[in-house]
C-alpha cells in the first residue's frame, strides 16, 4: 500500500479521532501512579495487548519495585542498515489511586479531561494509533517504542534501558505533551538535581546554657541566604529550598537542621559549576558541620546541532500539514534529557496539546489530535537518520 500524502493522512486521522478519544479514556481510567507497581503493570498489560494487535513485537523489562518497562519493536521491509527511530514515553502518573473518582475522565468543551490525560496518556494513545496506521501503510524504517514506569519519580529503574535503546537509534521522538496550546515542541529542557543539606550543631538549654549551644537552624538560615545568591535567571539557573526542618523544642538550641534543595540548570557546564559550589559550602559558625548529599537525576537537554536539525525537519513536515511548528525551552525534565545527553538527536513534546499537567484542570484538546498524529507519522517515516 502506498504512503498517503500529508493531506490524506490528516483526513485519515480525523476519521480516527473518535477512536483516539476512546483510547485516551481507556488509558486514563486505568490509574497508574508511579509508586503502585501492580497498577502500572495493569496498564502495561493492556497496552501490550493493544500493540500486539497492530503487529508490534512486545516485550517487558522486569522491575522489582516499579512497574515493568514495556518495549514494542516494529520491523520494516527494505530497511536493512537503517537505525530505528525510538519513540519514548511513560505509563506512570503523579495521581494516587482513587483520584479518578474525584476527577473523573470525561469529554466536554472540546477536550478530554482527567488525571494523566495530558501527561501523558494522550501521547501513548497517539503512538498507538500512529503505529497502527504506519504498519498498515508500510513502514519504511524500524521503530522501537519504550514506555517506562517511573519517569515521574526520576526513572531510576528505567534509565539504563532508555539509554541502551537510544544508543542504537538514529533519532528519539518523545511523546510528552506539547508546550502550550499552540503545540510547540521542546528542543531544550533544564537538568534537574536534588540535594539534602544537613547542618549539625550542638544542643543546649536555651535559658541556662544558651552560650554553650551551636544553633544548626541559625547556620542553615545563613546558608540558605548564600544559596539564594546563586540564582541566575539569565543563565537559566534556579535553586529552590522547598522544605526545611530542624530542632526539637523551643527551649533547646537546635543541634540539627536540614534543607531540601531543587536545582535546575540549562547547561551541563553550569551543572558542574553549581555542583562544586554546593559541595564546597563552608559553615559560618566553625563549630557547626555541613554535609551535602544528592545530585543530578537528569542532565540538561541542550539544543545541540542534532536537535536543531531534527526540529528543522519537523518544521518542514509540519508545514506540509499546514502547521507552523514552534519550539520551546522548558524548565521541567523528561527522559528525553537522557537521550539528548548521549548526543542522540531528540525532539520532545510530540504528544497531546492541552494544559493543566499534574493539576485538577488537566485536559487535552481533541481537535488537535489528528494534526499531532499526522505530524508524528510524518516524522517517523520522513526524518533523515542513518
Amino acid at each position: 500500500m502506498r504512503m498517503p500524502t500529508p493531506a490524506e493522512q490528516i483526513r485519515y486521522f480525523r476519521k480516527q479521532q473518535t477512536q483516539m478519544v476512546e483510547t485516551i479514556q481507556q488509558l486514563v481510567e486505568i490509574e497508574s501512579p508511579s509508586d503502585v507497581k501492580a497498577a502500572v503493570d495493569r496498564l502495561g498489560a493492556v497496552l501490550a495487548s493493544r500493540f500486539d494487535d497492530i503487529g508490534g513485537k512486545v516485550s517487558f523489562h522486569p522491575a522489582e519495585k516499579s512497574g515493568n518497562q514495556l518495549q514494542v519493536d516494529f520491523k520494516a521491509s527494505g530497511s536493512r542498515g537503517r537505525k530505528p527511530v525510538l519513540l519514548l514515553g511513560h505509563m506512570d502518573t503523579v495521581y494516587p489511586i482513587g483520584t479518578i473518582s474525584k476527577m473523573p475522565c470525561c469529554v466536554a468543551k472540546g477536550r478530554v479531561w482527567g488525571p494523566g490525560v495530558l501527561d501523558m496518556k494522550s501521547g501513548i494513545a497517539l503512538g498507538l494509533h500512529v503505529m497502527g496506521a504506519l504498519v498498515k501503510w508500510g513502514l519504511s524504517r524500524p521503530v522501537t517504542l519504550l514506555l517506562v514506569s517511573d519517569e515521574e519519580v526520576g526513572s531510576k529503574s528505567s534509565r539504563a534501558i532508555t539509554e541502551g535503546l537510544a544508543r542504537r537509534a538514529g533519532a528519539v521522538l518523545v511523546l510528552e505533551p506539547a508546550h502550550g496550546l499552540h503545540g510547540a515542541v521542546k528542543t531544550a529542557r533544564k537538568g534537574v538535581a536534588d540535594y539534602t543539606i544537613k547542618v549539625t550543631g550542638k544542643a543546649a538549654h536555651s535559658g541556662l546554657d544558651f552560650e554553650q549551644g551551636q544553633s544548626a537552624v541559625l547556620e542553615l538560615a545563613k546558608q540558605i541566604c548564600e544559596i539564594a545568591k546563586l540564582v541566575d535567571l539569565k543563565r537559566g539557573i534556579t535553586l529552590n529550598v522547598g522544605k526545611i526542618s530542624g530542632g526539637t523544642r523551643v527551649n533547646v538550641v537546635p543541634a540539627e537542621a536540614t534543607a531540601l534543595l531543587d536545582l535546575r540548570v540549562a547547561t551541563a557546564r553550569d551543572g558542574v559549576r553549581l555542583e562544586r559550589k554546593l559541595r564546597g559550602l563552608k559553615p559560618f559558625n566553625r563549630k557547626c558541620k555541613i554535609t551535602v548529599s544528592g545530585g543530578f537525576n537528569r542532565p540538561p537537554m541542550e539544543r545541540t546541532a542534532g536537535i536543531a536539525g531534527l526540529y528543522a525537519q519537523a518544521r518542514e513536515i509540519a508545514a506540509g500539514l499546514g502547521l507552523n511548528l514552534k519550539e520551546a525551552a522548558v524548565g521541567g525534565g523528561s527522559d528525553g534529557n537522557f537521550t539528548a545527553a548521549l548526543r542522540i538527536p531528540t525532539l520532545d513534546g510530540l504528544g497531546g496539546v492541552g494544559e493543566g499537567a499534574h493539576a485538577e484542570h488537566e485536559s487535552v484538546v481533541i481537535s488537535e489530535l489528528p494534526r499531532r498524529a499526522a505530524l508524528l507519522a510524518g516524522l517517523i517515516q520522513g526524518v533523515k537518520v542513518i
